[in-house]
């Protein structure tokens, strides 16, 4: 996590770098090996460019702001699952944060 509101390092806050979707990943993947659920509070959870790509991590709930949950219920309804996680491999394999916003932008 970083302090966005800090300007000394709000440059760490990089959502879509590859390697924070490849964490995420990691986490979705051994708790639904142990039958868990994962869900995600704050507000990537609720971000345009994230909505899908979590989707097609496998993110089971999603949690944002009040003032976030219409449109990502409206984004979310317009999106498929399946389309969604065909693309998990090529966005983890992407090598910066340009190129995973550039890609989710496209499709």
């Amino acid at each position: 996590a970083a302090d966005r509101m800090n300007e000394r390092v709000a440059y760490l806050y990089q959502p879509y770098n590859p390697a924070i979707l490849r964490l995420i990943t990691l986490v979705i993947e051994a708790a639904h090996k142990e039958g868990k659920w994962v869900g995600m509070c704050g507000e990537m959870a609720g971000d345009e460019i994230a909505i899908p790509i979590l989707l097609g991590l496998g993110l089971d709930e999603f949690s944002m702001s009040a003032t976030s949950i219409l449109p990502a219920r409206t984004q979310i309804s317009k999106l498929s699952k399946k389309e969604a996680e065909s693309f998990k491999e090529t966005i983890l394999s992407m090598s910066t944060t340009e190129e995973v916003v550039a890609f989710v932008k496209e499709t």
